[in-house]
């Protein structure tokens, strides 16, 4: 019998990466490295193996099994704020519009307008589905008589993986749950 690891393609083991203190370095994205990049690291040594992959990879003269989990040697401190990007603004927003709350096509609003001196940063843009923003406009929600379910703020990089703590990727090795999701209650 074959371990599903087995059969899989090199490309799709990837790394989880973790942060000298064994935190991953975010949660969504999920901070994850291709395994060339883990391998090198490793040979590097910038990285501690972990756990690892059934798969095995060789050389002319080394096997190694894949790393699926490693933890970085040097502590790397999370910035504090953000990049002010359209996945970050939507996972702040939980992928949700902000005036009717719906999760499908999703795209973003400047609450005061561009043409009414409005600026593009995370204190005045919005998630919003496309039929809310064609309904707002070029009006603010006030002219629009729309309301926000929440006012714009900027966001800490803790406050991000927090949200994206309720969104887990299509995909998790059984290695990485250990490191991830500290806080689910444990069965009896």
């Amino acid at each position: 019998m074959y371990h599903p690891d087995l059969l899989k393609h090199p490309d799709s083991c990837p790394a989880l990466v973790l942060n000298a203190d064994y935190t991953p370095l975010s949660y969504y994205p999920l901070s994850l490295w291709p395994w060339q990049t883990a391998v090198k690291a490793v040979f590097l040594e910038r990285v501690d193996i972990v756990a690892n992959y059934a798969r095995e990879v060789h050389s002319p003269t080394r096997t190694m099994q894949i790393p699926s989990v490693i933890a970085l040697r040097q502590f790397v401190r999370p910035s504090e704020f953000p990049a002010f990007t359209r996945f970050n603004l939507f996972l702040r927003d939980r992928f949700a519009c902000q005036y009717c709350g719906s999760p499908k096509e999703l795209t973003f609003d400047h609450v005061v307008p561009r043409a009414q001196g409005g600026r593009t940063t995370w204190e005045n843009v919005a998630t919003a589905c496309a039929p809310c923003n064609l309904r707002k406009g070029g009006r603010t929600p006030r002219q629009a008589h729309m309301n926000l379910n929440r006012m714009p703020i900027r966001p800490t990089s803790w406050q991000l993986q927090e949200h994206g703590r309720s969104f887990p990727p299509n995909y998790l090795h059984d290695t990485w749950r250990d490191y991830l999701y500290w806080d689910i209650v444990l069965e009896a």
